[in-house]
C-alpha cells in the first residue's frame, strides 16, 4: 500500500471517530455547558458511548448494527454542521475544543507514519508486533479477530477462540465496538484499515491530557512541554503503533483526572450530571481494560482527599457505571462463559486455564503461597516497578555484549516494563523540587505536580499489593493501568518547570531527543525493506506541526 494511501485512510478513520465526540461535546456547548475541559470528556463519552452501542448493536444482529454505523456517522456529521451552522457559540470555546482535535490528527499522522518509515503495510499488525521492540505478541489482533466474527455472526453461536485458547469474554470489548462501527465504511483483509483506526484510539490520550492540562491551568510552555515529552515516548510510541488497547483506557481515565485533580471537583462533585460523566468515562477504560482498575483506584482516593461528593452523588455514579457494565458481566457469565482468565492470571498469577471460580482461585493462591510467600511475592512486585533483578540483568547483558543494537535493545526492554526507569532523564524532577523549595515558595504549577506524584504513588502502592507477584506474572508496566506512567511524565515535567524553568527546557528536550534516537531508527527493519522520504516527511510534519500547534499562545 502506498503512503498516499495510507493518509487517505487515516482521513477516513479519523473523521469517522471524530464525528460521534465532535457532535457530543458541540450539543453540550449548546446546552450550556461553558469549559473545555469538562466538553473534552463528554466528547470521549460520547465516542466510546457509541462504540458500546454499536458493539451491542451487531451482537444483537449485524444487518441492525451496520444500520446503525451509517446513521450514527450520518446523524453526528448532521447535527455538528447544523450546530456550527446556528453560530451561537463562543468562536473562543470552539476554538478551545479544536486544538485538541488537531493536535490528536498530528499525533496520529506522526506515529503512523513513523510506524511504517520502512514498509509493512502488506502485514500491518506483524509490522507493529516488530517495529520498535519484540516481538510482541499478537494480542493487537484479538480485538480484529473478534469484530470480524460478530459482524459476520452477530450472537448465532460462540465466537470460535483465539489462538492461545482466548475466548471472548476474556478481554473488555471497547475497541472491538470501534472496530464494528466503522467496518462498513471502509476495511480489507489485510487489516491496515484495523491498524490505522487503533494508532487513532490509542492516541486519544492526546485529548484526555489535554483537557487534564487545561483544567489544572498549567502554562502555555509547560502544556507544550508535557505534551511533547508524552509523544515522543517509548510507552506512546510502543504502544500506540502496536495497538493493543492500553493507551486507549489511559485516555480516558486521564479525562477523569482532569475533573477530579483539578479545581473542577469543587463544581463537579456538587453535581449529577458529574457524576454519571465521571462514571462513565471509568466504566468506558474499565470495558477497554481490566487494568484500568488501577487508575480508577487512586483517582477515587485523591478525588475523596480532595472533597467527597453527596451520598446522592455517589449513587447516580453507581447507576450508570452499572447500566454500563452489566451487559458485559452478563455476557461474560452466560454467552460465553467464564471470562474471568485474566483475572485470575492477575490476582491469582493462575496461567493455566482450569474450571475454578476467580475467589476460589485467589483463595487457594494466597492459601498455597502463604504469609511468607505473599510478602515476597508483593516485595517483588515493587522490586519490577523500580526496575530491580530483571533490568539489572538486562542492562548487564548488554554491556557485556558491547553492541549498540543490544544496548539500544535493553534500553527498550527497560522502559517497556519498568514504571520508573521508564521515566529517565525526568526522574530528576523530584530532586529539583526539593532543592527549588529552599530557595523560597514554590511556582503555581507546583500543586498540580505534587498531585500527580500523589495519585502516582497510590496507584502505585495498590497495584503493588493487588497483583499476586509471583513468577507467572508481576508488576510490569502493562498489566497496570498506563494512566500511571503519563501523569508521572506530567507530574515531572510541570515540577521541573516550576522549580528551573530554563533548565527544564534544555533538560527535557534532551530527553526527547534520546526517546527519538531510541525509536525512530529500525532494529529489525523488514527483509528487503528501504526508508521512505515521504513516509518520513509526514512523521515529521506531524511531529513539527503537533510541537507548534501545543505551543501556540492562543491554544
Amino acid at each position: 500500500m502506498s503512503n498516499p494511501e495510507l493518509f487517505l485512510i487515516l482521513v477516513l478513520h479519523l473523521v469517522l471517530t471524530a464525528l460521534p465526540g465532535v457532535a457530543g461535546a458541540l450539543l453540550a456547548a449548546r446546552l450550556g455547558v461553558r469549559s473545555a475541559p469538562v466538553l473534552l470528556a463528554i466528547g470521549l463519552v460520547a465516542s466510546g458511548g457509541l462504540a458500546m452501542f454499536s458493539f451491542w448493536a451487531y451482537y444483537a444482529d449485524p444487518l441492525a448494527g451496520e444500520s446503525l454505523s451509517f446513521l450514527a456517522a450520518l446523524a453526528s456529521a448532521g447535527l455538528t454542521a447544523w450546530l456550527l451552522y446556528e453560530r451561537r457559540l463562543p468562536g473562543e470555546l470552539l476554538r478551545q475544543l479544536l486544538t485538541p482535535l488537531a493536535l490528536w490528527a498530528l499525533g496520529s499522522l506522526f506515529l503512523l507514519f513513523l510506524g511504517f518509515l520502512h514498509g509493512g503495510t502488506e502485514a500491518p499488525l506483524s509490522t507493529a508486533a516488530s517495529r520498535f521492540i519484540g516481538p510482541l505478541p499478537a494480542d493487537n489482533d484479538i480485538p480484529a479477530y473478534f469484530a470480524e466474527w460478530f459482524y459476520l455472526h452477530g450472537h448465532d453461536s460462540t465466537p470460535p477462540l483465539f489462538p492461545g485458547e482466548w475466548l471472548s469474554s476474556d478481554r473488555p470489548p471497547l475497541q472491538v465496538g470501534y472496530a464494528l462501527a466503522q467496518r462498513p465504511f471502509g476495511w480489507d483483509a489485510g487489516k491496515t484499515h484495523y491498524q490505522v483506526l487503533g494508532v487513532l484510539l490509542q492516541q486519544l490520550w492526546i485529548v484526555g491530557l489535554w483537557a487534564l492540562l487545561l483544567a489544572a491551568r498549567v502554562g502555555r510552555v509547560t502544556r507544550a512541554l508535557v505534551m511533547v515529552t508524552v509523544l515522543v515516548s517509548g510507552l506512546a510510541i510502543v504502544n500506540g503503533f502496536y495497538v493493543w488497547p492500553k493507551m486507549l483506557p489511559a485516555a480516558l481515565l486521564l479525562a477523569v483526572a482532569a475533573l477530579v485533580l483539578t479545581p473542577l471537583w469543587d463544581e463537579l462533585r456538587r453535581s449529577l450530571w458529574g457524576a454519571g460523566l465521571v462514571a462513565a468515562l471509568c466504566a468506558l477504560a474499565m470495558l477497554a481494560h481490566g487494568g484500568s482498575v488501577f487508575g480508577v483506584i487512586p483517582l477515587a482516593l485523591v478525588a475523596a482527599c480532595r472533597g467527597l461528593p453527596s451520598w446522592r452523588w455517589v449513587g447516580v455514579a453507581a447507576l450508570v457505571g452499572l447500566a454500563l457494565m452489566a451487559p458485559w458481566s452478563a455476557y461474560q457469565k452466560y454467552a460465553d462463559p467464564p471470562g474471568n482468565r485474566l483475572v485470575k492470571w492477575t490476582l491469582a498469577g493462575v496461567v493455566e486455564i482450569d474450571d475454578r471460580g476467580t475467589l476460589e482461585t485467589i483463595a487457594d493462591a494466597y492459601g498455597e503461597a502463604g504469609l511468607d510467600g505473599t510478602l515476597h511475592n508483593k516485595g517483588q512486585n515493587f522490586v519490577t516497578m523500580a526496575g530491580g533483578g530483571p533490568m539489572i540483568e538486562t542492562a548487564r547483558i548488554a554491556l557485556e555484549s558491547g553492541k549498540a543494537s543490544d544496548l539500544v535493545g535493553a534500553g527498550k526492554t527497560i522502559v517497556f516494563f519498568d514504571l520508573f526507569p521508564s521515566l529517565g532523564l525526568l526522574l530528576l524532577a523530584p530532586v529539583a523540587m526539593l532543592i527549588a523549595r529552599r530557595r523560597g515558595p514554590p511556582a503555581a504549577e507546583w500543586s498540580f505536580a505534587l498531585v500527580c506524584f500523589a495519585a502516582v504513588g497510590i496507584g502505585a502502592v495498590a497495584w503493588g499489593l493487588l497483583i499476586f507477584g509471583n513468577e507467572a506474572l508481576r508488576a510490569v508496566l502493562h498489566v497496570g493501568s498506563y494512566l500511571l506512567p503519563v501523569l508521572a511524565m506530567a507530574g515531572a515535567v510541570v515540577g521541573l518547570r516550576a522549580s528551573f524553568p530554563r533548565f527544564a527546557l534544555g533538560w527535557v528536550a534532551l530527553w526527547a531527543l534520546i526517546s527519538l534516537v531510541l525509536y525512530v531508527p529500525a532494529q529489525l527493519p523488514p527483509p528487503n525493506s528501504s526508508y521512505s522520504a515521504l513516509a518520513a516527511l509526514l512523521a515529521a510534519l506531524g511531529l513539527g506541526g503537533f510541537a507548534v500547534l501545543a505551543l501556540d499562545s492562543r491554544a
